[in-house]
Parts: C-alpha cells; structure tokens; sequence
C-alpha cells in the first residue's frame, strides 16, 4: 500500500513538472535577461512551503554567480525592507498569490522601485496582477490526497527555481572554474583550486643531494627525513635527478659496491617534474599515469623547491 502511494506521488509530481515546459515562453527570456543584467540582488522571497522553496533558490543562484539574498515576508514588515534597493529585483513565490505577507509588501516594493517576478499558480492573482512578469507555476492537482499540504505546488516551483538558476548561469557564462570558486570546501572546488604549491612539501623537509653524495649518505639522509625519495641537485639548485627505492632495488645487485657508490650514477636522470602553480589534480594524473608515487616541484628555471607525494594529494581528498 505504501508502495503504491510513494509511487502515485512520484507519478503525480513528474508529471506536473512535465507540464510546466510548455509554459516556458519567450517572457522566461525577458526574466533571465532582467536578472542578469540586474545591478543589484536578487531578493526571493516566500512565505511556510514556499519560504522554504524561496531559500534554497536563493541559495542555488548565489553559488552560482547571481548574489542573491532570502526575505523573510513577515520579518520584512518589520524592518527588514531597508535591505531592499531599486537596483534589486524580487523573485516572489506564492502558490495563490494572495499571501497576505507578500501582499502588503508590493506597494512598498513598488515605491522602492524594484522589479518583481511572480512565481504563481493563479495568473490573475493579486501578486500576478501586480509583478512585473510573472512564472505560471499551476499544477492540475497536489499529491496529498486531501489536497491540502503543499506537495505538487512546491516542487513545480522548485524546479522552476533551477529552470531560472541554470539558465541564467549560462547566459552570465559561469564556468567550472566559477563554481568552484563559490565552493572552495567542496570536492570540485578542491580539484579546480588547489594548486601543487597549497600542498607540497618545502625543500627544507625534502633530502636535498649532490651527485657526488655516496648513495649509504643518502639512503641516511632519506632514513632521518623519513622520506621515500632524495633529490640529486647540481650547485645551483637545479633538479638533476631523483633517488628511490625503485633505484635502489634495480642497482641492489651491486652489493657493498652500490652504498660506496655516487649518487649520481644511479639515480633516475631527468625524472618528471612540476611546477608549483599547477593543479594538484594534473600531478595526481601525472602520479597515476607514470605509476610512480612522488614527483619533485621546480621553479621555472628548474630548480628545486618542493616535492609532492601522492600521499599529500590522498589527505587533501582530492580524490
């Protein structure tokens, strides 16, 4: 039973939202170009089910480079109005458009001056009759069987919200790089902004070598350091090459012979390296693709001023 009724629900709310695309017409053009080229904010506003659908509108077009800001109609009357200028525009959310706290916000939005888009269910409604433009947000009929409890309406203006919100992204042309921006603490953001030079580790805590070092010094050096790797580095800083254990394991053969012998000789000669402001990501890529675990950061002359392990990207949660 409970099943079925999940499932009318579902059925219920998609095809409301279905409906809803054949009411985007060349006025939803007008709306995006007003909001975006707006000075100002863009207020939503809403009151109980909408209020809350209102918010998290907001919340989507703020994140996505349209500043936006959530008015509380109630709290609106009592003050909160001087947020409000004539370079912001409202975006109102009433399923009847006769909420008696939007409504007695209109003449003094009107006075301000501000531009106000209606999102409605009743095109002949007093917040139709009195916005600028107007959303038909109509639904033939709410999921709760009493239909009572906001449901179908709710979600149709949801959606609407992300209609505005995405269309109007892409016509500011906000990117990936944008987004990422707005959510430096999220995963995305992570990848598209940290750069190698956030999270590599300076030279002063990397085993900095000459080629004439005798590979036992070195192999101290890497063992105090608790490094997996030493950087063979001419006078100047310059990165000549890279000393691991993979070195280690392909000359072991030499004996007593390998720990007497310069570094120099051994060592893996022009290893791939990286620059600071690259992304963490593409080192990441370079790490898995050459299937090796740290990879020395240099400056664009070549010399040596960090390195990177794979295991500094792993607590990043880059990946």
């Amino acid at each position: 039973m409970s099943v079925q009724i999940a499932k009318n629900v579902l059925l219920i709310e998609s095809a409301a939202i279905k409906q809803l695309a054949s009411r985007i017409t060349g006025d939803f053009e007008n709306i995006i170009s007003l909001l975006a080229r707006t000075r100002g904010r863009i207020i939503v506003t809403g009151m109980g089910k909408p209020g809350f659908i209102a918010q998290k509108v907001s919340a989507t077009l703020s994140s996505t480079g349209s500043p936006s800001l959530y008015l509380h109609p109630a709290e609106a009357l009592h003050g909160d109005l001087g947020r409000v200028t004539r370079e912001d525009v409202i975006l109102a959310f009433s399923n009847s458009g006769e909420t008696e706290e939007i409504i007695r916000l209109l003449p003094i939005i009107k006075k301000i001056g501000s531009k106000i888009i209606g999102v409605t269910g009743k095109k002949k409604s007093t917040l139709a009759l009195n916005s600028d433009h107007v959303i038909d947000s109509s639904v033939k009929r709410e999921a709760c069987p009493m239909g009572l409890a906001p449901t179908t309406s709710t979600t149709a203006m949801l959606a609407l919200g992300d209609a505005l919100a995405v269309a109007l992204m892409q016509k500011k042309g906000f990117k990936a790089n944008d987004f990422a921006f707005y959510h430096p603490g999220g995963a995305l953001g992570k990848r598209l902004l940290i750069t190698v030079g956030d999270i590599m580790r300076p030279k002063t805590k990397v085993p900095l070598v000459k080629p004439d070092t005798l590979v036992k010094e070195v192999l101290i050096r890497i063992t105090k350091m608790r490094a997996g790797s030493a950087s063979v580095i001419d006078r100047n800083g310059k990165l000549l090459g890279i000393f691991t254990d993979g070195d280690l394991r392909r000359h072991f053969d030499k004996g007593e012979y390998l720990l007497n012998s310069k570094v120099g000789d051994v060592m893996t000669r022009n290893p791939y390296a990286i620059t600071s402001e690259r992304l963490a990501a593409e080192a990441f890529k370079i790490l898995s693709d050459k299937k090796i675990d740290e990879i020395p950061v240099v400056d664009k002359k070549g010399k040596m001023i960090g390195l990177l392990d794979v295991q500094d990207i792993l607590k990043e949660g880059l990946v």
